[in-house]
């Protein structure tokens, strides 16, 4: 078992013991899971390339932003390589979303976290590619998954999510690229070298608790792994990685949404 999935596994289990979705229990199901885990430009630029082997080009960087339609609210984006990404936590509010700490000025800081049938609509609001995912459910969603996202952006997949670790310079460095300069707990900021300034905003337990702000950053993708657990992008103060692994579809994490 490689580091960060033991780190990973421990913080997200962990963190929020005692956890589940709608009565659910936090204790994982015996099953194995597998771990690998109208935009306007304003301006660009292009990153050197980490000197990892994964990384052969420099990723072009390309700021601008979004207007949600449906609350008026602005974003900002980022263009990073092939990907265009908000460069904000999505702050919609809707059914199974909260701030931090039940604190509405949370919201505007860190955006809303999103249980996972929440953050993809498992409702049909807005388009019917995740009807029916949430906890302890078993789906087969049509990707891309639009979720909770504006009209021309979804939620990022697992693979979208290592896409993005590869264009910023791989798994080992990506959470330095990644983090914020400011808000993270004992020092732990990052270069936000591509402008997509991830914040630690922690997470909510299905039990209601709030747990780790200034520590840690959760963000769900729309890739389950079993009814009960689908990944996430964990970002962490006291280290310079990031990656992929299982998130209990219970847990509140933040939404960053991906252009189709």
């Amino acid at each position: 078992m490689n580091k960060f999935t033991f780190t990973a596994s421990v913080c997200v289990a962990f963190f929020f013991a005692a956890c589940g979705d709608d009565g659910g229990s936090a204790t994982r199901p015996s099953e194995e899971s597998s771990s690998s885990v109208a935009l306007s430009s304003s301006s660009s630029s292009v990153i050197p390339s980490s000197s990892s082997s994964k990384v052969t080009e420099s990723a072009e960087v390309t700021k601008g932003s979004i207007t949600d339609t449906r609350d008026g609210h602005s974003y900002k984006t980022v263009t990073i390589g092939s990907q265009t990404w908000m460069a904000e936590n999505l702050n919609y509010e809707t059914a199974n979303s909260y701030c931090y700490s039940n604190n509405a000025s949370n919201c505007t800081k860190y955006g809303r976290l999103y249980t996972w049938a929440a953050a993809m609509d498992s409702v049909g609001s807005w388009s019917a590619n995740g009807k029916g995912c949430g906890y302890g459910k078993t789906c087969s969603p049509t990707y891309p998954v639009r979720g909770v996202c504006p009209e021309g952006w979804h939620l990022p997949t697992q693979t979208e999510w290592n896409t993005l670790f590869t264009a910023v310079g791989g798994q080992s460095t990506a959470g330095k690229m990644l983090k914020s300069t400011s808000g993270w707990n004992s020092s732990g900021n990052g270069t936000d070298a591509y402008s997509f300034s991830a914040l630690p905003a922690g997470g909510r337990g299905g039990n209601g608790h709030f747990n780790y702000e200034g520590n840690n950053a959760y963000f769900w993708s729309s890739t389950d792994d079993n009814s009960y657990y689908a990944y996430s992008m964990i970002l962490y103060y006291n280290g310079d990685y990031a990656g992929l692994d299982d998130g209990n579809e219970g847990y509140g994490f933040s939404v960053r949404c991906v252009k189709d």
